[in-house]
């Protein structure tokens, strides 16, 4: 049963975007990479209103201690298996707002992290790429 449904995730990913308090440029770089100029869903991509629904978490901006409890409760509603992708410097690293009294540090100290992509803000072809290679290495 996991084989067949393995291998029905591989062509098509749903996508769950959680910002976790970013300035929204990797937001905007993230919806871009679902316009017809780079399209994303050629590749069966989808971005899904429900984390119950998804494959892929997508997660853009610092870790506020705000967002924390937020962020562990919707990796834990996303279905076995499960691939996360950390978009952005501020995501990766929480630069340039480390040390700041309402950030909680990187998202890997909370969440296990499967692909990063680097950039502030990274390019559209970064994160479709970034997303291909999270789902490659999770169900291919």
């Amino acid at each position: 049963m996991w084989k067949i449904a393995s291998r029905s995730r591989i062509k098509s990913p749903w996508i769950f975007h959680l910002n976790t308090g970013s300035c929204n440029g990797c937001d905007i770089e993230i919806v871009a990479a679902l316009t017809p100029r780079y399209d994303a869903e050629r590749l069966g991509c989808v971005l899904v209103g429900s984390p119950r629904h998804a494959d892929v978490l997508i997660l853009t901006g610092p870790l506020t201690s705000q967002m924390m409890p937020r962020v562990v409760r919707v990796y834990e509603q996303i279905p076995e298996p499960k691939a996360v992708v950390a978009v952005g410097s501020c995501a990766i690293s929480g630069a340039p707002f480390l040390g700041s009294y309402s950030i909680e540090g990187p998202l890997d100290r909370i969440i296990p992290v499967d692909v990063y992509v680097a950039g502030c803000p990274p390019r559209p072809e970064a994160i479709i790429r970034g997303i291909v290679t999270a789902v490659k290495r999770k169900f291919g």
